[in-house]
């Protein structure tokens, strides 16, 4: 139901003031009405492009139809927050140096989900001090919602065809975060594409993980081979990982639009313990105490210690196809072995024959 005796314009505008105070880039609003990418959905799922994330599943349709997630639902506040950290080694430098570890730039510091949803709450606070008590419930990567498809139809930006928001005074390097009310206020229009003929993102994916224009094959995507996937990173894609160890940004380094990117201003994304150039081989000296102290609060802590090991063993593996007598890196490599797990040994025992003479040629 509407609030009573309320200019809901006038209340538009008030919304957006208060989400621009609270930190975030933008606000935009949209009805529930996500039906046109339900069929997008259904194909990319038979093709089995999700891989093992088998939450992408479970749920089913629900993602696309936000008045069955939360009853009530009329509709949803959309906002995009940049996190572009300032003060961090450029990211060529990094990719460019086999004896660094490369961690994807919103990784960097605090985790988003709690930045978001604290400042999605207190939005909610402020409409409730406006107007009231009203149905509402805050969303940020989390729950069946098909943040892209709200954000583009709420005219936050349009989907890239590395399947991520672009935004033509933003670029893509922002969070987006979501705010389902329960009552009508006037909706915003969606923007149209400008990607044009650009496949610049397709042709940099270091495996070829962009498969059609806005697909993904999550099963060949560096971010999800090192965040997501709890199995074997498969050998066919080691060498093309090189030293990304937490996700991978290549789609967007490359885009024309992100030369508008902002650098964040909030000091919650700042690069913690020198994670924006961090040496590969103290990373793999960290045991699990040390790794769960650093990562606290941060979205790496959620891979674990051992996935970790796994990443930088790959990119361990790398470097020395680089530096074949990098004694560093083998000795660090060796003193793990058989102290972990077994799939961390695979890993090792795989990256140890990388400084071999047969192993050059693969």
């Amino acid at each position: 139901m509407n609030p009573p005796l309320i200019d809901l314009y006038a209340l538009k505008e008030k919304i957006y003031a208060w989400a621009i105070a609270l930190g975030f880039d933008d606000l935009r609003i949209t009805d529930t009405d996500l039906s046109q990418y339900e069929q997008g959905y259904l194909d990319w799922i038979a093709q089995n492009y999700h891989g093992t994330m088998s939450y992408m599943v479970s749920h089913g349709l629900t993602r696309f139809r936000p008045e069955e997630l939360v009853p009530g639902t009329r509709r949803v506040l959309t906002v995009i927050k940049n996190y572009l950290p300032p003060d961090v080694k450029g990211p060529s430098e990094v990719l460019g140096n086999p004896q660094l570890g490369y961690v994807s730039r919103y990784a960097l510091g605090r985790d988003y989900h709690k930045v978001l949803r604290r400042n999605l709450q207190k939005l909610a606070d402020k409409i409730t001090t406006e107007i009231g008590d009203f149905g509402f419930r805050a969303f940020v990567d989390s729950a069946p919602v098909y943040e892209t498809g709200l954000a583009e139809k709420s005219g936050l930006g349009w989907k890239g065809k590395h399947s991520l928001v672009l935004n033509r005074a933003a670029g893509s390097w922002f969070f987006l975060g979501e705010l389902f009310i329960d009552f009508d206020l006037p909706l915003d229009a969606p923007v149209v594409p400008h990607c044009g003929s650009c496949t610049a993102c397709i042709t940099v994916c270091p495996t070829q993980a962009i498969v059609g224009d806005g697909v993904v094959d999550a099963r060949r995507c560096i971010s999800y081979l090192t965040i997501e996937s709890t199995e074997d990173i498969p050998e066919e894609f080691r060498a093309d990982m090189g030293n990304r160890i937490y996700g991978c940004d290549d789609c967007q380094l490359i885009c024309p639009w992100n030369r508008f990117a902002k650098i964040s201003a909030d000091a919650d994304f700042r690069a913690r313990h020198g994670l924006d150039a961090p040496s590969l081989v103290a990373l793999f000296n960290w045991d699990e105490a040390l790794f769960l102290s650093r990562t606290e609060g941060m979205a790496i802590r959620r891979i674990g210690w051992q996935r970790w090991l796994r990443n930088i063993a790959v990119a361990l593996g790398n470097l020395l196809r680089a530096e074949p007598q990098n004694l560093a890196a083998i000795a660090a490599l060796k003193a793990r072995q058989g102290k972990v797990c077994d799939q961390l040994d695979r890993h090792i025992s795989w990256a140890l024959l990388q400084g071999l003479p047969q192993a050059a040629p693969l």
